[in-house]
């Protein structure tokens, strides 16, 4: 399962649990679409579909990986301090090594 993940363009792939069942998954992908089709046709992920499924509720009749609920990004650091101009970014370090002296 894991290398067939790693085959479809799944990366960056963590399931988070909270003590009263909730799962939350993060994936990053070039194109999840695409990663999601290839993985589905997969040998592994069929026998894997088959033995998880009574672990999920509220899907309807659909596999668990057709029950993914995608969030919009409102807030990547990286690409906040990517947009953030030179010399603005010098300034915070000095300040930030003033601070720390």
């Amino acid at each position: 399962m894991l290398r067939a993940l790693a085959a479809t363009g799944w990366h960056n792939y963590s399931i988070f649990a909270r003590p009263d069942g909730l799962l939350v998954g993060y994936v990053e992908a070039a194109d999840l679409t695409q990663a999601q089709e290839a993985m589905a046709a997969t040998e592994v992920n069929g026998r894997w579909q088959a033995e998880m499924s009574r672990f999920f509720t509220g899907l309807d009749g659909r596999r668990p990986d057709e029950g993914f609920t995608l969030l919009e990004p409102i807030f990547n650091l990286d690409d906040q301090l990517a947009q953030l101009a030179p010399t603005q970014l010098v300034a915070e370090a000095e300040l930030a090594a003033e601070a720390g002296k």
